[in-house]
């Protein structure tokens, strides 16, 4: 027995629901966090439980934690094993699908391996580099870490085609394109946020919304030369550097959900200088709130605005050319674009690739 009472050695795959599958999904990132990671999986539990499926998230707050080394905002759970065996064999599920890398992702996968059964995992974060940018460590030896436990998994669901092909490059196998979608009803193109007013600035307004975090390259945009005003929403670890090297910039800090889709859509421009992103949920929220993008040419925006032909925003190389260039889209093609992205599908690609523990 463990120490709450259960036998995990003696567990069974639990017998489907009568509308659905008994899902577990097992993340180090969640609630009370606030990143794409966190939107995702709890947007996806929600709309698996509307098709009818019973969906448990197991995440750090049940467990004893500590606060990340560099990112105290993130906890990351101790020693989580017996415990995380028990809640696995109380929920008995159907199937077990592991989101991250780290100690409860770590504890999930050396379950389902002793026990020889089967589970999917996703790659949502390039933990190489963002180790890299705090570090200057290589990424050789973070990525055959990755690469071990994802290829343990029957199947491992990455955000775009050019993820996919960039992971098998690197010997990842079993990979499978999981897109992302976005709130259509709360990201609206209005109402708007009026930033010039509320701050006395002059358009066009560039704006960032996100985590202010090393890892997103925010002075890649905050030192481009361009007309009108930078805004940038959102905390993080780098928030009082950045606030103390620019102060001429609006940092106006992390926004309620409520606040959140008229501050997208008061910008001119959304900027994502992020070179490390595996998706970008924010491009889609900008989109879907009227804002063009301008983003480098890279996995995530080059996926997203793939085939748009610059009528939605721009990518490329220089990012000040991306920026002055997506001034020119039309807002009513930027909402239209993201109506494309939409969160049922993403729950049904997620679920066809969910395998029985049995299998």
């Amino acid at each position: 027995m463990d120490d709450l009472g259960f036998a995990p050695d003696r567990i069974q795959a639990g017998a489907p629901a009568a509308a659905g599958r008994r899902i577990l999904i097992v993340s180090d990132a969640w609630l009370p966090q606030v990143n794409g990671v966190v939107r995702t999986l709890s947007t996806i539990a929600g709309e698996l439980r509307a098709m009818g499926h019973v969906v448990e998230v197991v995440g750090p707050d049940r467990f004893r934690t500590i606060p990340c080394p560099t990112y105290p905002d993130i906890r990351l759970s101790l020693f989580p094993r017996r415990r995380l065996a028990g809640i696995i064999a109380g929920f008995a599920p159907d199937c077990l699908h592991i989101a991250t890398e780290g100690p409860l992702g770590l504890a999930a996968r050396g379950w389902a391996v002793r026990r020889r059964i089967a589970f999917t995992t996703s790659f949502h974060t390039r933990f190489p580099e963002y180790l890299q940018a705090r570090t200057r460590l290589p990424v050789g030896p973070s990525y055959a870490f990755l690469r071990r436990f994802h290829n343990a998994s029957a199947g491992t669901l990455v955000a775009t085609a050019s993820l996919r092909d960039e992971l098998a490059a690197r010997g990842f196998t079993r990979l499978v394109a999981w897109s992302r979608g976005v709130d259509l009803s709360r990201f609206t193109p209005e109402p708007r946020r009026d930033w010039v007013t509320e701050h006395g600035l002059q358009r066009p307004i560039f704006l960032y919304v996100g985590r202010i975090a090393v890892e997103k390259n925010i002075p890649g945009f905050l030192d481009l030369d361009l007309p009108g005003s930078k805004v940038v929403v959102g905390g993080g670890p780098q928030l009082a550097e950045l606030k103390a090297r620019y102060p001429n910039v609006v940092f106006a800090g992390p926004f309620s959900e409520a606040e959140l889709a008229a501050a997208y859509a008061g910008g001119d421009v959304f900027v994502f200088p992020s070179l490390t992103d595996t998706f970008g949920l924010v491009l889609l929220e900008a989109l879907a709130s009227g804002v063009p993008v301008a983003a480098f040419d890279v996995t995530g925006p080059r996926d997203v605005l793939a085939g748009t032909n610059g009528s939605v925003g721009a990518v490329g190389d220089d990012l000040r050319a991306a920026a002055l260039s997506a001034l020119d889209a039309d807002r009513s093609s930027c909402r239209a674009h993201a109506e494309r992205f939409g969160w049922r599908a993403c729950a049904q690609t997620f679920l066809d690739a969910l395998v029985p523990l049995a299998s």
